[in-house]
């Protein structure tokens, strides 16, 4: 039976949302947003679909299978509210519920109603992600000792920074972390597993934002393997879309050594050897993040049809909310944090 999906928020990154959900075979029934004109025009490109400015009425009239919140953090506990009385499962956009508090809130709520509510934390969901995971599972690097990602995007220069797309951006307390980084330390779970400690230096180069946008997190696992995220926002890389892969990765072991750059292109290095392969993996550069949008949305629809439990529930989220805290702590008191 295809799913009835509703849509709340109409900003910037909903335009990956929505064109996911074109593609997808699903009935998009309504779409809501506090400025009605900005609903009607996205609800024109769906058949039967209606614009509302009232989540309330959009959840009355519409009754969805399925709810996507692509709001601002602020206003996600609300809605989630709203949507488990309405006995709606839920995608919600990040940063969760703006925080481990608010987040540990909705856990709650999803583990009460039994309603299930998935983060949309899609980085994991980027095929070149997906790939290095499958060769690590088969043992392609013998035993992995260390990962590292330098996060390079460029943008955060000048008084500038980051008006054009998200300009909330700027005023953020916490930002390259709670915001962008959580994005990597998801993935380094997604590869690694559990975390046992972390320790970070953190820092504000640029006097505009309010928060952080450059820091080093260094995060042992439980099983030894370390990772280091090294995130600068002004700095850039080489790639020809440098919002792609928003940075480079390196996956090292004792077998070799497999390195990911800017354009989403996957090399491998024997060990002791001086030259790379380019290994062959299929993926479509569409979309946002090699169509992450779509792959998670699509995940999301097999495990409702097929009542398996997806990745990120809210509960199962709260981890890398927890580790977030954590690196703050550290940086806070320039130490290790177990966690």
């Amino acid at each position: 039976m295809t799913k009835r999906i509703a849509v709340i928020g109409g900003g910037f990154f909903s335009q990956f949302h929505y064109d996911a959900w074109a593609r997808l075979d699903v009935d998009v029934v309504g779409v809501c947003d506090l400025d009605i004109s900005v609903a009607q025009t996205i609800a024109s490109a769906y058949s039967n679909c209606v614009a509302y400015d009232d989540l309330g009425l959009m959840l009355s009239e519409q009754s969805p299978d399925l709810l996507d919140i692509v709001t601002p953090p602020t206003s996600h506990l609300e809605i989630i509210k709203r949507a488990l009385d309405a006995g709606v499962s839920v995608i919600c956009q990040k940063p969760f519920c703006g925080g481990f508090d608010g987040a540990r809130e909705a856990a709650k709520l999803m583990d009460a109603s039994g309603i299930p509510i998935v983060v949309h934390e899609n980085f994991r969901f980027q095929p070149w992600y997906g790939e290095i995971k499958s060769r690590l599972d088969t043992g392609a690097l013998g035993d992995v000792y260390e990962g590292t990602f330098r996060l390079r995007p460029g943008d955060g220069q000048g008084p500038d920074a980051y008006l054009a797309r998200q300009p909330y951006f700027q005023q953020m307390p916490r930002f390259l972390v709670h915001e962008t980084l959580v994005h990597i330390i998801d993935v380094f779970r997604y590869l690694f597993g559990d975390v046992a400690s972390v320790y970070a230096d953190l820092r504000q180069l640029n006097s505009v934002i309010a928060g952080e946008d450059a820091g080093v997190i260094v995060m042992t696992f439980v099983d030894g393997r370390r990772a280091v995220i090294d995130g600068n926002r002004l700095v850039d890389h080489i790639a020809e879309n440098r919002r792609l892969v928003m940075g480079d990765m390196w996956i090292e072991g004792s077998d070799g050594v497999i390195r990911l750059n800017g354009d989403g292109g996957l090399f491998m290095r024997a060990h002791d050897r001086n030259t790379e392969t380019e290994l062959a993996y299929d993926w479509q550069n569409v979309g946002f993040g090699g169509d992450c949008v779509y792959r998670l949305n699509k995940h999301v629809l097999e495990c409702l049809a097929d009542g398996t439990q997806p990745m990120n529930t809210a509960t199962a989220y709260l981890e890398n909310l927890r580790i977030v805290e954590a690196v703050y702590q550290s940086d806070d008191a320039g130490a290790r944090v177990d966690l």
